[in-house]
């Protein structure tokens, strides 16, 4: 079940990372590193004063509006919500702009306007679709969005216009044209009838989100603020364009395996109780790490030739130890936001995840000041590495309290085996081509990783790799 609504929602999780990815190899080139290091930065702001304000609302819509049929009433309701957590988040980034960017806060500040609208009106949408169970159309929304926000950015840099700004506001169009035409296709199955939930519930269970949000501050991007402040744009273009590297294939893993996990957990929880909502969430840790530590080693032992493909000169030779310090960051943020605060979210508790929040932002800002002005980059990913590590930690203790998730070690250290093959089969496929072009060391390193990897999943899960093959047999019987 859990592997199967994986498979569902990857290719829409997937098709939007590997925008990015293409976005980020043209704009490395056609864009100054200061200019690309700006447009990076907007992101960071935007995804702070997103989180604090906005993000929340997903979360409460799918845990209070339930799944199935969506009334109008429960739609306008929270509508109006999002529009004004979305004004309140336009504030606060316009009001941190002139600190960050004092050199041009009145462009930063239209930038980071028009990231948050179309941010707030694709994740609505998306939401909405999510709940509706309908997978199909929320992949091909994301699919359009993906294609979308690499065509308007390209067409802007083609024609001369390089810019930050216009790149960035380029992107929030193509995201905006998206939701457009997915909110064609979900409203007209919305139902007549009143909202399911009050402004008062609605709101007591984000405030403590929000609240969380600003708490966690620390964990969302503001190292690379830091590195603006004792560095230059230049340096945050060169953490922002490996971080991208490192985190989007790891974080595709944890979003598609949660996509389809999170609304299933909710629904175990509710009719199985705690006991059967443990067991799958165990289950959906073991999913998420048998997939995810293969690919973080396949990463760190072909980042030489990854960044050497991807990356202009003046972007190499600085990430030695990016990549394996943004990959265990990444594992670990994704291991506390998509297992262990599943918890506090189904027992309606989002208080409880300052207590883990709090301190790993604070560890994350107190290491970036300490370590940023020494060790620039590789300070900036070390702080990150260590904010996440105080974060889940605190995260496994406090959601223990209410229930506690069986800890899959056996396949964790399958996991971890499997990693290692296949980072040193890659590495040695890429090793035995010399000094051939990286796309051909990529190719080969590659393939071997990903077959030894392959191999390992299918020993660790074989009933779920089993059933797979079977639905992607072509020959199988079909139903009467």
């Amino acid at each position: 079940m859990l592997l199967k609504s994986t498979l569902i929602y990857a290719p829409a999780v997937l098709l939007v990372r590997l925008s990015s990815l293409v976005l980020l190899v043209i704009a490395t080139r056609l864009m100054s590193p200061d200019a690309y290091g700006l447009l990076t930065l907007v992101v960071a702001v935007g995804e702070l004063a997103d989180m604090a304000l906005a993000n929340w609302l997903r979360i409460a819509f799918l845990r209070l509006g339930g799944t199935g049929e969506i009334t109008r009433g429960s739609v306008m309701r929270a509508l109006l919500v999002s529009a004004l957590t979305t004004g309140l988040a336009i504030f606060l980034a316009l009001a941190v702009t002139p600190v960050i960017v004092p050199e041009d806060p009145v462009a930063f500040g239209l930038a980071v306007t028009g990231y948050l609208i179309a941010g707030a009106v694709v994740r609505f949408v998306l939401t909405l679709l999510q709940m509706r169970q309908r997978q199909a159309h929320y992949a091909l929304l994301e699919t359009l969005r993906a294609a979308l926000q690499i065509v308007l950015p390209v067409a802007v840099m083609v024609v001369g216009w390089r810019d930050f700004v216009s790149v960035s506001m380029a992107a929030s169009a193509g995201a905006l044209i998206a939701a457009s035409i997915g909110a064609m296709t979900v409203i007209p199955g919305l139902v007549a009838g009143p909202a399911r939930f009050g402004y008062r519930e609605l709101l007591a269970f984000g405030i403590p989100l929000m609240v969380m949000a600003l708490m966690g501050f620390g964990l969302n991007n503001a190292e690379r603020i830091v590195l603006k402040i004792y560095h230059d744009a230049a340096a945050v273009a060169l953490f922002a364009a490996v971080y991208a590297l490192a985190r989007q294939p790891i974080d595709m893993v944890g979003n598609a395996v949660n996509m389809g996990g999170f609304p299933e957990f909710v629904a175990r929880f509710d009719r199985d109780g705690a006991e059967g909502a443990g067991h799958f969430l165990s289950e959906q840790m073991a999913v998420m790490l048998a997939l995810s530590l293969p690919v973080s080693g396949l990463l760190v032992a072909l980042s030489p030739d990854v960044t050497e493909l991807v990356l202009p000169l003046a972007y190499q030779g600085h990430s030695h130890w990016l990549f394996p310090l943004i990959g265990l960051a990444v594992i670990q943020a994704n291991l506390k936001t998509f297992v262990f605060d599943n918890v506090v979210h189904a027992f309606k508790r989002p208080w409880l995840m300052i207590w883990s929040l709090a301190p790993g932002s604070a560890a994350t800002i107190g290491l970036s000041f300490l370590l940023v002005p020494m060790f620039a980059t590789e300070g900036a990913a070390m702080a990150l590495a260590g904010g996440a590590f105080v974060s889940l930690s605190l995260s496994i203790l406090i959601s223990r309290r209410l229930l506690k998730v069986p800890v899959p070690m056996k396949v964790i250290a399958q996991a971890v085996a499997i990693s290692a093959a296949a980072a040193l089969a890659a590495r040695g496929g890429a090793w035995a081509l010399g000094d051939a072009l990286p796309i051909f060391r990529l190719a080969l390193g590659g393939l071997l990783g990903v077959a030894v990897a392959g191999v390992g999943f299918s020993l660790v899960f074989p009933a779920e790799t089993a059933r797979l093959a079977r639905r992607l047999n072509p020959l199988r019987p079909r139903p009467a």
